[in-house]
């Protein structure tokens, strides 16, 4: 499986923006780790892009999401080690997270939102002019702000990776995605 395959499998089930944009962004972040532990980068990425490929059109949890997607995935011939990271992801989904790929793709997936969120408030909807953890942090303190993200899957996801949430995990996810922030939607506001 390439890039290509793990594209057309995520297009083909997700139409939603937001969620192509989600899988980019997740794509981007997991690999950045690849780079920094010197894994598959390719395998990685992949896993990026096609962790959520099945929730637009299986979002019930627990039954459909993940479950549903594990089944498209066997019927397709795709590799055992990446169904199984792409189940590993959801917690309810009973797979537990074993490789430091699964451990990966779980520690960026809410942080991915939640940067995002902070992203798109910013007057610029830019992503790189968030030039301070701070900022970050301050949102992820407040509950009320971008609410739908499990501020304990993070601090989990860091934990489980062995980084500091602030000065590794963080950092290293957000310029991930300052890297492809057109991609994202996020380098700016275009003149009128």
């Amino acid at each position: 499986m390439n890039r290509d395959d793990a594209w057309r499998l995520l297009t083909e089930y997700t139409q939603n923006d937001h969620l192509i944009k989600h899988a980019l962004a997740a794509e981007a972040a997991v690999r950045a780790y690849a780079r920094k532990y010197g894994e598959d980068e390719e395998k990685w990425g992949i896993l990026g892009l096609i962790h959520d490929f099945d929730y637009e059109q299986f979002p019930a949890v627990p039954n459909q999401h993940t479950v549903e997607g594990a089944k498209i995935m066997r019927a397709r011939g795709w590799p055992e080690e990446l169904i199984r990271a792409m189940q590993s992801h959801a917690s309810y989904s009973g797979v537990s997270r074993e490789s430091r790929m699964e451990k990966t793709l779980f520690a960026v997936d809410e942080l991915t939102g939640l940067i995002t969120a902070v992203a798109l408030v910013r007057p610029t909807k830019d992503i790189r002019d968030i030039t301070e953890i701070k900022s970050i942090k301050s949102k992820f303190k407040d509950k009320a702000f971008a609410a739908n993200v499990s501020r304990q899957d993070i601090v989990e996801g860091a934990e489980a990776l062995g980084v500091d949430l602030w000065t590794e995990h963080v950092p290293l996810v957000l310029e991930a995605m300052k890297g492809i922030a057109a991609e994202l939607g996020l380098a700016g506001q275009q003149p009128q």
